[in-house]
């Protein structure tokens, strides 16, 4: 299904799937456009394809992780420089933390530096955000702290990468009541069945505003932190809508020039058993209240809600203040899973319009019966690209089955 889109090409990544939330374009000295792709599961840890013509995508590098009990969800490049977020499946395990890369030559990515994030309670960072060259702002685990429950083991922690080669931890925070020691009562956890913990997700940081982090912090909503003191992060505002909604608070976009916040709840469990899970516009003139004005229209996503795998909202393209990224602030691209990607013309915040949308067919060799759409990013020359995930797959000879990563361009939406 398409609407105001236009498919330029797709590519299935050699075969290989389980793409997650890490996608960065990095601008090569020698003219290329090089898309970096994070995968959440193994074999695979990053992949790099040459976009120079979007019309023919190429891979130019995959590489492995260490094992199979881990993953890298998340990445972000800034120049020559890319960090990779690695967590594992069971705390105590390794490498769990974050490697630092030179990709000066993208076809031989070379390591860095690793920052240690690992110990007994510790599953390492899940994302990170690392747009300026100097400081990563993850999601990650301490292993000076201990969590009360084990679902809040993840962290807002600022690393110095200035040195490139010693990366250095310079601040944390996290909510108060969720670690032992801390002085608050433990905050009240929502339903047995929708409780996916007090822990960071995205810690998004600007240039408009570098003492700002806007943070996503699954089911305890979303936080404003004051960063400039980065050793002592302190908390400017909270705005939460769970109870009654059912929580894990994921990406928070700041549209500086109009005084609002972008904020999404990621959908988790199949067939709509969260619904709803939304994206919401939050008025933000005063930032030490936030208040809810509108949601995105999901007169498209509602229908799809039984067709199979997640359905509903996961994350946005987040303006990264890069070289390469389109920003707008008129215009929210969102991805809802089986729902696709979907446009909303934002410029009344009150009465948002959905003005386009793809919703690419089931992959061949998926395991279920629809595709579904974890990230987006959209380059400076309007094109939008998006990893579908197949989910579990079953081998298919050769090539394995694996995601396809698919580029359009919006019609009709401008270039904001």
């Amino acid at each position: 299904m398409l609407q105001n889109m236009k498919l330029l090409a797709q590519h299935t990544l050699n075969g290989f799937g389980g793409m997650g939330e890490g996608m960065s374009m990095q601008l090569v000295r020698d003219g290329r456009r090089i898309l970096w792709l994070a995968h959440e599961s193994a074999p695979k840890n990053f992949t790099a394809v040459d976009v120079s013509d979007p019309r023919k995508p190429k891979v130019v590098v995959q590489t492995d992780l260490p094992h199979a009990q881990m993953r890298s969800n998340s990445l972000e490049t800034s120049g020559d420089v890319m960090a990779v977020a690695y967590q594992v499946s069971k705390p105590g395990l390794k490498p769990a933390g974050v490697e630092l890369f030179d990709i000066s030559v993208p076809e031989k990515p070379r390591s860095i530096s690793f920052f240690d994030a690992s110990g007994p309670t510790s599953r390492g960072c899940h994302v990170l955000w690392f747009v300026d060259g100097v400081t990563v702002h993850t999601a990650c685990s301490d292993p000076d702290q201990t969590p009360l429950d084990p679902k809040d083991d993840q962290v807002y922690r600022i690393i110095d990468v200035s040195n490139t080669s010693k990366p250095v931890a310079v601040g944390r925070w996290h909510l108060p009541g969720t670690m032992k020691g801390d002085d608050a009562l433990p905050p009240k956890r929502l339903a047995k069945k929708f409780d996916a913990g007090f822990r960071a997700h995205n810690t998004n940081v600007y240039p408009e505003r570098p003492d700002r982090c806007y943070l996503g912090y699954l089911d305890g909503g979303i936080m404003v932190l004051d960063i400039a003191d980065r050793a002592r992060p302190k908390l400017v505002s909270r705005w939460s809508n769970s109870p009654p909604y059912n929580g894990f608070a994921h990406t928070v976009l700041p549209l500086f020039g109009r005084d609002l916040l972008v904020v999404t709840d990621e959908s988790i469990q199949d067939d709509g058993k969260d619904w709803p899970k939304l994206v919401w516009l939050l008025d933000a003139r005063d930032e030490t209240n936030p208040v809810s004005i509108a949601t995105l229209p999901v007169t498209g996503v509602k229908p799809l809600l039984h067709a199979g795998g997640r359905c509903g909202a996961h994350n946005v393209h987040e303006n990264p203040p890069v070289r390469g990224a389109w920003r707008s602030e008129d215009y929210v691209l969102g991805t809802f899973f089986n729902a696709g990607v979907r446009v909303y013309d934002v410029r009344d915040p009150y009465q948002p319009r959905e003005v386009a949308y793809y919703v690419p067919p089931m992959p061949q060799g998926s395991s279920r019966p629809t595709a579904q759409i974890n990230d987006v990013f959209v380059d400076d020359r309007g094109v939008v690209w998006r990893p579908v995930d197949l989910g579990h797959c079953r081998r298919l000879g050769r090539p394995r089955c694996g995601p396809t990563i698919s580029s359009s361009t919006p019609a009709q939406t401008g270039s904001n």
